[in-house]
């Protein structure tokens, strides 16, 4: 996938000034911001109505900018997470410190997954930052499948939408606990 210079600096600008980008995934439309600006995280969990307390999924570009949630856990949980990135595998992992509360919601953890979407990953690569990343629909709506659909959705209230195509999956990414190995979620 090409991803236009332009398009993408336009993205990180508005990431930057704390605005919400609509971006293609692996298999659904995302919102995205950057997750250290508290406002923005909540804009998106106002135009989901998604309760803050459920916390939001974090997608980065390489597992180096995630490194330091993997240094809690044992070598088999690590090599477990490491073997299935990058791609279409979400872990929830231990976190206190890296990601901030209003990421986190309620718990001690935050859902990770290191993309295989070369926009996606683009994006991240830009903002030098991992970015909240979210199904963009509302509360109990499905997820859009393509712009038209996000746009229909929310309009105005996203600053950008990030012209692109999914990439290819049916489902969004399946979410396993990285301590247990439990299924969270079928992907």
């Amino acid at each position: 996938m090409n991803v236009s210079r332009y398009r993408l600096l336009r993205a990180v600008d508005l990431l930057r000034a704390g605005g919400v980008v609509c971006h293609p995934t692996e298999a659904v439309w995302g919102l995205a911001c950057l997750p250290h600006n508290p406002a923005a995280v909540a804009r998106i969990c106002d135009m989901k109505q998604r309760d803050p307390a459920k916390g939001l999924l974090l997608v980065a570009d390489s597992i180096d900018r995630v490194r330091p949630l993997l240094e809690s856990l044992t070598t088999a949980q690590r090599d477990r997470v490491l073997n299935s990135w990058p791609g279409p595998v979400t872990w929830v992992l231990p976190d206190t410190e890296f990601a901030p509360p209003w990421v986190r919601g309620h718990f001690d953890s935050v859902a990770v997954r290191v993309s295989e979407h070369p926009l996606t990953k683009a994006l991240c690569a830009a903002a030098d930052s991992c970015l909240v990343s979210t199904s963009a629909n509302p509360a109990g709506m499905n997820p859009a499948r393509d712009q038209q659909q996000a746009q229909r959705y929310f309009a105005a209230a996203v600053h950008y939408y990030m012209p692109g195509r999914c990439g290819g999956r049916d489902k969004p990414s399946a979410i396993y606990d990285a301590l247990t190995g439990a299924v969270l979620r079928e992907g």
